[in-house]
């Protein structure tokens, strides 16, 4: 009978320990990110995203900057109801919701008179700012990491997050200048762009 009991012991000895060390494995996916009413944004499906600061400019849109294609990332100069909306696509193919810190695909759900995606792209530098630009297309790279950006926590504020670009999921062994996207005002209109000012974000469904 001793025997059993100590056999038993050992037993419900290695189940909490088994329990205990699952408990403390980190999750494997990060947090998935989460618009304004506090939901998980989805693949596939549209949603806006305003600055998280009011008097900052309004939605994101298509900006035709210089009368020519192809059309800039930018903002609204004002709040309200205009601008377009965008969708995102992770890199992962496995991921149905769009999860911090991982690289995805952001495209404006609209057309324009270029006749050419309308998927964000990181673009030239401006020659007088030295900021580089958000621009729509198509990356004509091995890899098109051009193409594909994040989605990072900011540091306060519920369901608030900055746009970066660092797509390490696409190429692990590239080495990036790396950059966190904000706005850049120019003749007038409002640009995103990397490497200045960080202009932060949420996103609102679609209804």
């Amino acid at each position: 009978m001793k025997m059993i009991g100590l056999i038993g012991s050992l037993g419900s000895i290695w189940l909490v320990l088994a329990i205990s060390a699952v408990v403390a494995q980190p999750s494997s996916s990060p947090s998935p990110v989460l618009d304004s009413e506090g939901r998980p944004l989805e693949r596939g499906v549209e949603y806006y995203i305003n600055p998280a600061i009011t008097d900052n400019g309004g939605r994101f849109t298509l900006i035709n900057r210089n009368d020519s294609c192809p059309f800039y990332v930018g903002q609204e100069n004002v709040s309200g109801p205009e601008g377009f909306p965008v969708i995102f696509t992770p890199f992962a193919e496995e991921d149905t919701v769009i999860r911090e810190n991982r690289d995805l695909r952001i495209v404006f759900s609209a057309s324009t008179i270029c006749v050419q995606s309308t998927a964000w792209k990181l673009g030239e530098r401006d020659p007088e700012s030295q900021r580089r630009l958000i621009v729509t297309g198509e990356d004509q790279g091995r890899l098109s990491t051009g193409n594909y950006f994040r989605l990072v926590k900011a540091a306060v504020g519920d369901n608030i997050y900055e746009i970066s670009w660092c797509p390490t999921d696409v190429c692990p062994t590239c080495r990036f200048n790396c950059g966190t996207a904000g706005g850049l005002v120019e003749n007038g209109k409002r640009l995103l762009a990397l490497d200045g000012s960080v202009l932060p974000v949420m996103f609102e469904r679609n209804a």
